[in-house]
């Protein structure tokens, strides 16, 4: 790891691996030099993502494997045992990698089975905002992994937003949390600049203030340590139209629904590892 960069493989070069490449860069782990990716033949923006990046971009997986130190899996969790089921069977791939998988529903069992009995494997679950460094993810540790690794990893991780370590029952809500719940903000912000312009706003100042408006409030929780339910309430004046907008959404089923999405997205993630 010459120069302290890491040599860092993405088996899949879809948008999270490509989130995750760009924040490794940003944070100054990597260089677009010291990463490839394989991508699909048919999947030609994705390749060119990554040689955007400076790094190299092929259609195989193995030689993914043999240039690199910190092998991420970023394909479709269906696609995860074809794609390790090459290296597997590979005849000159060395089990002193590292392996982080983001295949949603892959349980560390699984990747293990599908990998080279020696492999150290570790699963991960990032979301999309580590591609503007503010990422929330967990990682699980494999059977064969040492403390340096799970150093490695926090470190990656840790470098595009925040990293916990967490016991793998916890994965499949996680996933419905942060996971997927970058879509469910995206909607908020939506909904909210929607709701600025029908009552007169323009439209890129609604987006603007919106975005800004639940950027700033997320940081408010995070770095005051306070309740939320307590910074609410120190918006909320008697008789105001804080008051009045909050007793529409209560109305309406706000909590519940945003409760019911975390459940529907939970149930989703364990049918698909069957869990």
């Amino acid at each position: 790891m010459a120069s302290n960069l890491l040599k860092i493989g993405f088996i899949g070069g879809g948008k999270m691996a490509q989130a995750l490449a760009k924040g490794f860069i940003s944070a100054g782990l990597a260089k677009g030099e010291t990463m490839i990716s394989s991508c699909h033949p048919l999947d030609l923006p994705s390749a060119e993502a990554f040689k955007e990046l400076g790094a190299e971009s092929i259609f195989e997986n193995i030689p993914v494997v043999q240039k690199s130190d910190v092998i991420i899996v970023s394909v479709k969790p269906h696609i995860v045992p074809i794609a390790l089921g090459d290296i597997k069977k590979a005849p000159n791939i060395k089990a002193d990698k590292l392996f982080l998988s983001i295949a949603m529903g892959v349980t560390i069992n699984q990747l293990e089975q599908y990998l080279p009995k020696e492999s150290r494997v570790i699963r991960v679950m990032p979301n999309t905002p580590a591609l503007v460094r503010s990422g929330a993810s967990v990682f699980v540790r494999g059977s064969k992994t040492t403390e340096d690794d799970a150093k490695i990893t926090k470190k990656l991780l840790n470098s595009v937003g925040i990293c916990e370590e967490v016991q793998e029952n916890m994965m499949d809500p996680v996933t419905a949390l942060s996971g997927s719940g970058p879509a469910y903000i995206f909607v908020l912000i939506e909904a909210l600049a929607d709701g600025g312009v029908k009552m007169g706003l323009p439209r890129d100042l609604a987006y603007k203030l919106a975005s800004q408006t639940v950027l700033g409030s997320a940081q408010m929780v995070r770095d005051t340590e306070t309740h939320p339910g307590v910074l609410k309430d120190n918006v909320t004046s008697p008789g105001g139209s804080t008051a009045a907008g909050l007793h529409f959404l209560e109305e309406k089923g706000f909590r519940g629904a945003l409760i019911g999405a975390i459940q529907a997205a939970t149930e989703r993630c364990r049918q698909v590892s069957g869990s």
